[in-house]
């Protein structure tokens, strides 16, 4: 039985590693790709109440927008804010900030 709960624990703790370990690679022509679309389409930035970073959670109050098609497949998964300085990645079910294009 202790064999049992110690693997359940062991096998619960290496997925929440693995989620909390959700990095993106973004190459450095779809960066500037995305601060053009930001830029070009005049996306309203959004205020935020302090610096974020990735892995932090944004506030349910934080409006997320769909990507558009033009940023890519890989990318479809996910919303994101532009705050005027950077465009932030966030994965819609946690809300948790997966990247930041500065």
């Amino acid at each position: 039985m202790k064999r049992i709960l110690l693997a359940a624990t062991a096998i619960g703790f290496l997925a929440t590693t693995q989620v909390m370990a959700q990095t993106v690679v973004i190459a450095p022509e779809q960066r500037t790709v995305i601060k053009e679309y930001v830029v070009k389409e005049k996306v309203r930035p959004h205020k935020l109440q302090s610096r974020v970073t990735v892995g932090a959670t944004l506030p349910a109050d934080v409006e997320l927008a769909p990507v558009p098609e033009t940023w890519g497949p890989s990318f479809r998964s996910y919303r994101y804010v532009y705050t005027g300085d950077d465009v932030v990645l966030v994965d819609p079910s946690s809300r948790r900030v997966v990247e930041i294009i500065d």
